[in-house]
């Protein structure tokens, strides 16, 4: 009876396993997301997501036509739609993606993007307002983490985005002071931390 349900377990799970196999290669085959290995004109985009590993379902991108995948040499995946000869034009395109769900969806320029050849990683083409309130987002998973996992840091906020992924934010500092404790917290070791605003986050804040 035992060797009967472990078999059962091994059929169901290999079942599993091999369904997300399938998913990911959908998600290639159909050419709904485009493995990009460097940065092809023209450059402006909408970053829309940055993960730490690729999405394991197909349906991942709700409404979505089309995303190009550039696999970061800091370790995150960032997923960008359409292309814009200028960050005007791309900027211009924004707020429909962000009525899609993708809320927290920016403008980049593709070719500052570090594929693995030395170049800085690009985060954000908008300059730091100084009548702003910023945040420092350390990370965002998938699934939760424990604030434990943030070594040398107090007060480590989680928000949860209306697009299930979980980001982990410190420190809450105006426009003027928001360079400068970027810098003090990526010398604390968070090299692939960036500012976002505050006010964008602090509705999906986790108390």
């Amino acid at each position: 009876m035992k060797l009967k349900y472990f078999l059962l377990v091994t059929i169901l799970f290999t079942t599993a396993v091999s369904g997300i196999a399938e998913d990911i290669a959908a998600l290639r085959t159909s050419k709904k997301i485009i493995r990009m290995d460097k940065a092809i004109e023209p450059y402006y985009a909408i970053q829309i997501i940055a993960l730490k590993k690729p999405p394991g379902v197909a349906s991942f991108f709700t409404n979505i036509d089309k995303a190009r995948e550039y696999p970061c040499a800091d370790g995150f995946y960032r997923f960008c739609v359409g292309q814009y000869s200028s960050y005007d034009e791309a900027k211009s395109n924004l707020q429909s993606i962000r009525g899609l769900g993708y809320d927290q969806a920016f403008v980049v320029n593709t070719a500052e993007f570090d594929l693995g050849q030395g170049r800085p990683v690009a985060r954000s083409s908008k300059k730091i307002d100084p009548n702003r309130m910023y945040t420092v987002q350390l990370s965002a998973f998938r699934f939760p983490v424990y604030l434990s996992h943030f070594k040398d840091l107090d007060n480590v906020t989680e928000y949860r985005m209306k697009d299930k992924i979980f980001r982990y934010c410190v420190s809450e500092v105006m426009g003027t002071e928001a360079a400068a404790e970027l810098e003090r917290i990526k010398g604390l070791g968070y090299k692939d931390a960036y500012l976002v605003e505050l006010d964008r986050y602090a509705p999906f804040k986790i108390e």
